[in-house]
């Protein structure tokens, strides 16, 4: 089987509202097989955050090279493949993913499942979150009525892009409507200055929020590090992990801030092997995490799905079922009760 690729623009239905501005829609290239086109795995960008973008000609050259050296190499030991990839792409996480994902899916093609769980077999969910973009107070209220009503029990705001004063009304809003049966996150992306973020913190702590992600830009390690020192609330590293891919740097970038979590997303942080070294060096450290998507269609989303359910998580997973765009691929992923689940038909 020869493997080749694909652009897929996936539009949003809904413009959305981050701290780094609106988007329409993002950008995936899709590795597949020509005789088998269901075995498929994405290579997922979000242009200006993701380390290995910088253009699509410079991007596709890549993913063309990737195809190039799959049809010219020896395919009997998988394990080596990927070995040699997971070096090879090291500077283009989202590449890397994809190739994870078409080399998983050709494997449980074959009926091997690396991360079986119960719920690969379709007998559990796992906890997410139910996210609230940016936008007016009145606009992100109705989004977490709606996730309510759907049943989620935790919900995470994007917040840094309007004025601080009304996203602080929207959670108080939370908070005197539901009191303490819904737990809060928050993801800044960045937003804020060092004289400020005390300030912001002091007001979320005084709301309950659960954690707050990334809440100044990275590299500002000094003003990091003593946030996570204070917790004033959980500190979650995010964007700060972008494009650290060592394992020595990993260990020493947990080691210097202390974070109480570190925010995972394949596609920007070192794929599934990358990842699960990230995980691995938190459990040792008692640092806390959870794995979440980069807005990547369908296929991206159940294979982190499937990687997060191998851990068997307690805490709630940044996950969804692609529903923010109108041209997504069909899923088996559905949510009940804000669990995810894999079903045995695609929808």
């Amino acid at each position: 089987m020869k493997l080749n690729f694909y652009k897929k623009t996936l539009k949003f239905k809904t413009p959305a509202g981050t701290s780094r501005g609106v988007l329409e829609d993002k950008p995936s290239w899709i590795l597949f097989f020509d005789k088998e086109p269901l075995l498929r795995g994405e290579c997922s960008v979000i242009p200006g955050l993701s380390p290995d973008y910088f253009n699509d000609e410079h991007y596709e050259n890549k993913v063309r090279w990737v195809c190039k050296v799959y049809n010219e190499l020896d395919k009997h030991d998988l394990l080596t493949l990927l070995s040699f990839f997971s070096i090879e792409l090291q500077a283009y996480p989202s590449i890397l993913f994809g190739i994870e994902t078409l080399i998983y899916n050709l494997n449980l093609s074959a009926g091997i499942d690396s991360f079986e769980s119960s719920f690969s077999k379709g007998q559990g969910g796992i906890p997410i979150n139910g996210l609230i973009w940016m936008g007016s107070p009145d606009q992100m209220i109705t989004q977490l009525e709606n996730k309510i009503r759907e049943g989620y029990e935790i919900v995470k705001l994007k917040i840094g892009a309007i004025e601080f004063k009304k996203e602080l009304n929207v959670l108080k809003f939370i908070r005197d409507k539901y009191a303490q049966d819904i737990e809060v996150r928050v993801d800044a992306n960045g937003a804020y200055d060092d004289p400020e973020v005390r300030g912001v913190l002091k007001h979320l702590q005084g709301l309950g929020v659960h954690s707050i992600e990334q809440p100044i830009a990275k590299g500002n390690w000094k003003v990091m590090k003593a946030l996570c020192r204070e917790q004033v609330i959980p500190i979650a590293l995010d964007e700060e992990l972008i494009g650290v891919s060592n394992t020595e740097d990993k260990r020493e970038i947990l080691k210097l801030l202390n974070p109480q979590y570190i925010i995972l997303k394949p596609s920007l942080h070192g794929g599934i092997k990358g990842c699960s070294e990230w995980i691995e060096l938190a459990g040792a450290m008692g640092v806390g995490w959870w794995l979440t998507s980069a807005l990547e269609s369908n296929i991206g989303l159940e294979m982190i799905a499937r990687f997060a359910a191998h851990f068997k998580p307690k805490i709630a997973q940044g996950l969804g079922t692609g529903g923010l765009f109108t041209n997504n691929f069909p899923s088996r992923l559905f949510i009940d009760k804000g669990h995810l689940f894999l079903g045995d038909e695609e929808k």
